[in-house]
């Protein structure tokens, strides 16, 4: 009888995409989102859990093809008898299960409903650099509500978080546009086919790359590409692009010379002056509520996003300057984006059904506060209670439990406590602050040792072997002290 071949051994690697996160990388993502829950809680929003998994039927729009369900989205089939199952997949956002949510509870929901929602989101797409298949996001929006006042709250409340969690003013700007004004935009152009429209769309949003000129070589007959390949353009006459130009070099001095170059930029369009009206409404309110144009403007320059969004659209941008990797300087960009999407809902219930929302970038956010030192790259392990006899282990939990309870986080050493250096450097790899040690001789003193590890580092690295020797980040306490010596010594490290 030949030998059963023996099952390979799994491959201990996360799949291609995905990451693991550790300790810190945990801890400052859930203090961060734990701030800015408070601010949305802080502005009347309620949180909603969702579900991870929806019908593919439900998240919708990357079904661009009905042959592949999938497209876009971990999807799966379940089974029936027939063999014929609903497809279900993971959700690729927070904003596609929101608009199901509401379809489906709407009669049990106040209008409007304020909901913000925090947590992974999955997505099929060729994964890259800082480009994952999982990542977090964190989302707030009102459904229920077409006043421009609900978009002015937005923005003021993604204000507030920049800064609540450590963002200063005069380090970001909301920016905010609406799709409105470049449909009034389109109608001043003469541009009625869906399909050009979608070519000026495409061409509007490369703006911030190519530049005034770029655009309108690129809405004309084409342009060369740094690279020196030919780019075909959508093909309209001067007079036809001028509308766009006027659209995207709008900004004025203030508030009121952007909008009234807007109110140029379109004409006669009667959709056109619904979106300036908007935005007019939204300036008025903002700067009611003390948000002035340093951390909120009215910008046309704002278009990614355009194509999906149907009235005000918002941005968030950091504006210091980092170092790109070739050390060259640069601003660091987008943390944050949303805006008005009011035919989300109407796919459900068939009635138009308006809403606005706006979601944070968290992995993008946690970035830049690392560059401002908001968040430390290593976070602070337990004290380490050593074990230097082990049939006093009750004496070592007693420690533990005093330090627990005070509110400091501990540990007993739970390794072979033959070897004393180990326990050392456990301590070490974990990042302790101190190492408790009782031996038997302190025991019957009742005193302990009291190591402060992070101290004892620093002398480490320029101390001579005598001021070494002499212990100075080691000292022997009474056992009563113990609490209030640890809790002095974290006090001082900050």
């Amino acid at each position: 009888m030949a030998k059963q071949k023996k099952a390979p051994r799994p491959k201990a690697q996360t799949p291609k995409g995905f990451r693991d996160y550790f300790g810190a990388e945990v801890t400052d993502r859930a203090e961060m989102l734990r701030s800015i829950a408070g601010v949305y809680h802080r502005y009347g929003f309620d949180a909603l859990e969702s579900s991870a998994v929806e019908t593919v039927e439900a998240l919708g729009k990357f079904l661009p093809d009905v042959d592949r369900p999938n497209e876009g989205v971990f999807a799966w089939q379940e089974s029936d008898e027939d063999g014929q199952g609903d497809w279900l997949a993971l959700r690729y956002d927070l904003t596609a299960p929101l608009a199901r949510v509401y379809a489906q509870h709407r009669n049990d929901l106040p209008t409007p409903y304020r909901r913000y929602a925090m947590g992974p989101v999955w997505r099929n797409e060729k994964p890259g650099p800082g480009r994952f298949r999982q990542f977090y996001q964190c989302d707030a929006d009102t459904v229920g509500t077409a006043s421009p006042a609900a978009d002015a709250e937005i923005c003021a409340m993604l204000a507030d978080c920049l800064e609540e969690v450590g963002i200063p003013r005069g380090d970001y700007l909301i920016r905010v546009n609406n799709r409105k004004v470049l449909n009034g935009v389109l109608e001043a152009m003469g541009v009625a086919d869906e399909a050009q429209q979608a070519d000026v769309l495409r061409t509007i949003d490369k703006f911030d790359k190519v530049g005034e000129s770029g655009v309108r070589e690129l809405l004309g007959k084409g342009r060369l590409d740094a690279s020196g390949a030919y780019i075909d353009g959508v093909g309209l006459s001067a007079d036809q692009a001028e509308p766009v130009i006027a659209f995207l070099t709008s900004k004025g001095a203030d508030a009121a010379a952007t909008l009234s170059n807007l109110r140029a930029a379109i004409g006669g369009s009667a959709i056109g002056a619904e979106g300036v009206d908007e935005l007019d409404q939204i300036a008025s309110l903002l700067d009611a509520g003390g948000y002035d144009a340093g951390r909120i403007q009215i910008d046309p320059s704002v278009v990614r996003g355009l194509g999906y969004y149907t009235g005000p659209v918002y941005e968030a941008e950091l504006t210091f300057e980092i170092l790109d990797d070739k050390g060259r300087k640069r601003q660091f960009g987008s943390v944050s984006g949303g805006g008005r999407y009011d035919d989300l809902v109407k796919r459900f219930t068939g009635q138009a059904v308006p809403a606005t929302g706006v979601s944070i970038g968290v992995d993008r956010l946690l970035a830049a506060l690392r560059e401002k030192g908001r968040m430390k790259d290593v976070a602070l392990g337990p004290v380490v209670v050593t074990v230097m006899d082990r049939d006093r282990m009750a004496d070592y939990q007693a420690m533990v439990a005093e330090l627990r309870n005070a509110g400091i986080r501990a540990e007993v050493y739970l390794g072979n406590p033959k070897n004393f250096g180990n326990q050392l450097k456990y301590a070490d790899r974990r990042n302790s602050p101190a190492a408790v040690i009782e031996g038997a001789e302190e025991k019957a003193n009742g005193v302990i040792q009291v190591k402060d590890l992070i101290l004892g580092k620093k002398i480490a690295e320029n101390a001579t072997l005598e001021e070494w020797k002499e212990r100075p980040s080691q000292a022997e306490i009474a056992r009563a002290d113990l609490v209030a010596h640890v809790r002095q010594l974290l006090a001082e490290h900050g």
